[in-house]
C-alpha cells in the first residue's frame, strides 16, 4: 500500500508541507524536474525539498497545493489572481505540463483585466505588496498599473459607478496594444490660470491610491513616463504631496531613514518646479519644501527649488523661514535662509521695484533674526551670516538688527569681550535712530568702543556752522542754550521743512547732553578705551566730536 504522503517541502523555513510527488509533479513542470535532478544524484525514493522566497511563502504555495489536489481546479479572483499567476509562473505549471494548467487560467482571467473596475484594480494591486519582486520581474505588476493609470487619467468621469467596458470600448478596439505604450498626463497642455481654475486640489482618487505601498507608486509614475525630472503633470503633482503628507504623519514611517520615499519626493519637488509661481505660492513652496525635504533631495532638485522660492522672496512671512533645522541641534534652519535670501539678491535687480522688495526682505530678516537669537546653539557666524547677506541698502533703520543683538547677548551671557565687538561688526551706526543709539550706549552688554561709536556717528550728523552751543555756570544741572546765528526769520516759506528739520537736530543735541551727564561714572569707563577725557571745569558744557 503506497504512502499517503512520500514529499516534504518546508517553504521558507516557515512551513512544512506534506505532499504526494505524483500529484505536485503532475502540475509543476519546474518541481519534478528539481525532483527527478535530486533523485538521480541522492537515489532515494522519499525526498526533502526547501524552497527559499517563494512567492506569497506558505499563502502562495497552500493555494497550489488546493490547485494540484482538486484536479486543476480551483476558484480564481482578483484579489488572489495575481499571486497564483506568480506561483504558476515560478513553478513552471505550464500547457507543456498539463492541458488547461494554472498558468493558462490565470492569463485567461487577466485577460479581462481592461474591464475591470477601478475597486478591482485596486485590491488586485494590493496583494502584490508581499510579492512585489515576482509580480514586477514577470510584468505583471506593470498590466496592472496601466489599468490603473488608465483610470486616473480619464478621472473626469465617474468610474465607481459608470460601466468599465463602455469606457474601454469608446477609448479603443484593442485595450492591451494601447497600454502597450506608456501613458502621458501631458497631452494636453493648458495654460497656468486654466489649470488654476478647472483643476480640483483632491481628486477623487487620492485617498484610494494613498493606501499602496511607496514602491508601487514610484512604479506607477514611471510607468506613466513622469518620474523625478521628467514629472510636468500638476494632479499627479498634488497626489504625491497629498501622499508625502500622509506618510509624515504615520509614525511606522522614518522618514529620514526611509530611502523608499525619496524618489517620490524628487518626483513631487520636480513637479512643483515645472508650474512655478504661476500655481504655488511663496507660503505654498515653503510648505512642499518642508515636506519633501524630510525624505531627501539631490542636490540639483533642492537647488531648483531654493531659486523658486528665492525668487519670490519678498512674498514671505516670519513663521514660513522658520523652517526646522536637522544639523548639530539648531532649532531653525539657519543655512537654508542664507541660501535664500543670496539667491533673492542674485536674482532681482537694482531698479526701482526691486529696491522695494529688498527693502521688505530686509525687514522680515530682522524679524527672523529676533525670533532665533534666543537659541542657544546659533553660533556668532551663523548670526552674522544672517545679518550680513542682505546690502546696507535693503535697510533705511539698523534698529532690528540691534535688537536682535541685544536678544543674543541676554541669550549668551557667557560671551567673551572678543565676541560681543565681533558680533557688533553688522551695525551700520549711522542708520541708528536716536533711541536706540541712546538705548545702545546704556546697554551693559555692549562693549563701550562699540557704545562710543554709536555716539559719535549720532553726533556727526548734527550740523555745527550753524549752531554754537553756550553752556552757562552748571549748578545742579546742566544748562544748554542753542541759538541760531542765522536770522530765522529771513527764511523764506520754501525752506519750512528744512527749518523743521533743523529744530529736530537741535534737541537731538540737547538730548545727548542730558545722555552725558546721566551716564558720569560710564562715559569715564569708555573714555578710557582710547579716549583722552578733558578735564575741563565744571562750568563747561561737553562737546562730541
Amino acid at each position: 500500500m503506497p504512502k499517503p504522503c512520500d514529499l516534504q517541502i518546508n517553504i521558507d523555513g516557515q512551513q512544512i508541507f506534506l505532499l504526494k510527488e505524483k500529484v505536485i509533479s503532475k502540475y509543476c513542470g519546474g518541481l519534478k524536474k528539481i525532483l527527478n535532478h535530486q533523485k538521480r544524484r541522492c537515489h532515494v525514493k522519499e525526498l526533502g525539498l526547501r524552497i527559499n522566497d517563494f512567492p506569497g511563502g506558505p499563502e502562495g504555495f497552500e493555494l497550489v497545493s488546493r490547485f494540484c489536489y482538486s484536479n486543476g481546479k480551483i476558484q480564481i479572483t482578483v484579489a488572489n489572481v495575481s499571486l497564483l499567476h506568480c506561483c504558476a509562473v515560478y513553478l513552471g505549471m505550464t500547457e507543456e505540463v498539463f492541458s488547461n494548467n494554472l498558468l493558462q487560467q490565470t492569463e485567461t482571467f487577466l485577460g479581462r483585466i481592461y474591464y475591470w473596475k477601478w475597486n478591482d484594480t485596486l485590491v488586485s494591486l494590493k496583494s502584490c505588496q508581499l510579492f512585489y519582486t515576482f509580480a514586477d520581474g514577470y510584468g505583471l505588476l506593470e498590466k496592472i498599473i496601466c489599468v490603473l493609470a488608465k483610470f486616473v487619467q480619464n478621472s473626469d468621469s465617474n468610474h465607481l459607478t459608470s460601466s468599465p467596458s463602455a469606457s474601454v470600448s469608446s477609448s479603443s478596439s484593442s485595450p492591451e496594444s494601447s497600454f502597450a505604450k506608456r501613458l502621458s498626463f501631458s497631452s494636453k497642455r493648458t495654460t497656468p490660470e486654466k489649470i488654476k481654475s478647472t483643476l480640483p486640489r483632491k481628486a477623487w482618487w487620492f485617498d484610494d491610491l494613498a493606501t499602496l505601498p511607496p514602491k508601487i507608486i514610484e512604479k506607477l509614475f514611471m510607468t506613466i513616463g513622469l518620474h523625478k525630472a521628467d514629472n510636468k503633470d500638476l494632479i499627479l503633482t498634488r497626489f504625491l504631496l497629498h501622499y508625502l503628507k500622509i506618510a509624515t504623519q504615520t509614525k511606522v514611517v522614518d522618514c529620514e531613514n526611509s530611502n523608499e520615499y525619496s524618489a517620490l519626493a524628487e518626483t513631487a519637488a520636480y513637479g512643483v518646479i515645472s508650474v512655478g509661481k504661476e500655481t504655488f505660492s511663496c507660503r505654498g513652496l515653503f510648505w512642499v519644501l518642508r515636506i519633501v525635504s524630510k525624505f531627501g533631495l539631490s542636490r540639483d532638485c533642492r537647488t531648483e527649488m531654493e531659486k523658486l522660492i528665492g525668487g519670490m522672496l519678498e512674498q514671505a512671512t516670519l513663521d514660513d523661514l522658520l523652517v526646522s533645522g536637522h544639523d548639530m541641534g539648531v532649532h531653525y534652519d539657519v543655512n537654508l535662509v542664507i541660501r535664500l535670501v543670496r539667491l533673492f539678491v542674485d536674482i532681482n535687480g537694482s531698479d526701482a521695484l526691486s529696491l522695494q522688495k529688498l527693502k521688505r526682505v530686509g525687514r522680515l530678516v530682522d524679524k527672523y533674526l529676533r525670533e532665533i537669537s534666543p537659541d542657544q546653539n546659533l553660533k556668532i557666524s551663523k548670526f552674522l551670516g544672517v545679518a550680513e547677506c542682505l546690502p546696507d541698502s535693503a535697510r533705511d533703520s539698523y534698529d532690528g538688527i540691534y535688537k536682535a543683538i541685544d536678544i543674543y547677548l541676554e541669550s549668551h551671557p557667557r560671551m567673551t569681550f572678543e565676541e560681543r565687538s565681533r558680533l557688533c561688526r553688522c551695525l551700520n551706526y549711522s542708520k541708528l535712530s536716536f533711541e536706540a543709539s541712546k538705548d545702545l550706549a546704556k546697554n551693559p552688554r555692549i562693549p563701550p568702543r562699540v557704545a562710543m561709536q554709536a555716539l559719535i556717528s549720532q553726533q556727526s550728523k548734527i550740523p555745527t556752522s550753524d549752531f554754537v552751543i553756550e553752556s552757562p555756570r552748571m549748578k545742579k544741572h546742566s544748562q544748554i542754550v542753542l541759538y541760531n546765528e542765522a536770522n530765522r526769520e529771513s527764511f523764506s516759506i520754501q525752506k519750512k521743512d528744512m527749518r523743521l528739520n533743523l529744530d529736530k537736530m537741535q534737541w537731538g543735541v540737547i538730548e545727548l547732553a542730558k545722555l552725558r551727564t546721566e551716564m558720569n561714572g560710564q562715559v569715564s569707563q569708555l573714555f578710557t578705551h582710547n579716549v583722552l577725557l578733558n578735564s575741563a571745569p565744571a562750568s563747561s558744557s561737553p562737546r562730541f566730536c
